[in-house]
């Protein structure tokens, strides 16, 4: 089995998940078969339970599971429907190891993070590979390089490498790098330490994305180059875009597409993008705007609904129109006031279960 990681570093909410969706879509696009899971090392055994203040929306997949997410970005992204398989949290994880030494399973032994932890993620993984045919399997590893509760999944992924099943293992690192006004700068060192925390854990990335506001320059990707001891081409600048729908296509055009399956040693193949950029191009040559209310509980953190809002911008795309949405919070709204806030809307969506 042939494997990419994808690992964060410096801060949360860079957008691994979009990343590792957009890698799949680079492979797909080239006729390989992919499956993904999330590693999320919250204790939480699902996010069902979660605040949708703090974790966003609970993506439910095909088998009711409730998971994180970014497998909502897997699935619009690769056109994939997944399972419980594709999330695993440190809650379920640390369960299944108590309830095994519960019932005798490890026959008195001591049970330590290292073999019984990491063997148990390892299962996981490997579980996902033998069911789902795949010819490369995507591993995002949730939090930050340096949090506690991710180092066995971390430690995970590292020995996966040397596993007899592995035919190749691709690391690849997100990182920020800071753009200071003061100094007209972008600032590589706390992608430096990122990597340095990485390397210090086993791993040695194969490539590091940088996420920046703009664009990021030669110079400064020779500079991560030098010290990360990553070549200069695998250095990938991702900067912010109008639409997340754009990555795909800006890392197809720094070669990143070419590079992992170089590396995964598949036969080198032109992608078919033409949908995709297509739906780009109807989604940022848009002219006509409509406005759009969306009535529920969470509406402070919009990613509550993601799936809803995305549908919404779907279909907008596939008529080459833009849409407003306007968050319209449902303990606010009584018999007296509806008209303040739907009369100059186009339409209003209730998402189920959130009104």
């Amino acid at each position: 089995m042939n494997y990419i990681f994808v690992t964060g570093g410096v801060v949360s909410s860079l957008g691994k998940g979009i990343v590792a969706a957009s890698i799949g879509k680079l492979l797909i696009s080239r006729g390989i078969k992919v499956s993904v899971i999330k590693l999320d090392p919250y204790l939480n055994v699902d996010p069902g339970t979660m605040s949708p203040f703090q974790h966003g929306e609970v993506f439910v997949t095909i088998d009711g599971c409730e998971t994180d997410l970014d497998l909502g970005h897997y699935e619009r992204f690769m056109d994939v429907e997944l399972s419980k398989k594709s999330n695993v949290t440190a809650g379920q994880i640390y369960t299944e190891v108590l309830d095994k030494e519960r019932s005798g399973y490890y026959l008195g032994g001591t049970i330590q993070t290292v073999p019984h932890v990491t063997d148990a993620i390892k299962s996981k993984i490997f579980e996902l590979s033998e069911s789902s045919s795949a010819d490369v399997i995507m591993v995002e590893v949730g939090g930050t390089i340096g949090d506690i509760e991710g180092q066995p999944f971390i430690e995970a992924i590292r020995q996966i490498r040397n596993d007899p099943s592995t035919d190749n293992a691709f690391y690849l690192h997100l990182t920020l790098l800071p753009y200071l006004s003061t100094s007209d700068e972008i600032k590589t060192k706390p992608t430096q330490h990122s990597v340095q925390a990485l390397r210090g854990m086993g791993i040695q990335p194969d490539s590091i994305i940088c996420r920046a506001e703009k664009d990021v320059e030669n110079s400064v990707k020779e500079k991560i180059s030098l010290y990360c001891d990553v070549p200069t081409e695998n250095v990938i600048s991702l900067r912010d875009f109008k639409s997340v729908y754009d990555v795909p296509v800006h890392l197809e055009n720094q070669g990143l597409g070419n590079i992992l399956i170089n590396r995964l040693g598949f036969e080198e193949v032109n992608p078919d993008l033409k949908n995709w950029k297509k739906l780009c191009s109807n989604i940022n040559q848009a002219h006509e705007t409509i406005d759009v209310g969306v009535v529920g509980k969470y509406v402070e953190l919009p990613d509550s609904y993601l799936s809803v809002t995305e549908a919404i911008k779907h279909a907008a795309a596939n008529n080459s129109t833009n849409v407003n949405i306007n968050w319209i919070d449902s303990e606010s709204l009584s018999d007296s006031n509806t008209n303040d806030f739907f009369d100059e809307l186009s339409g209003i969506i209730v998402p189920g279960g959130f009104g």
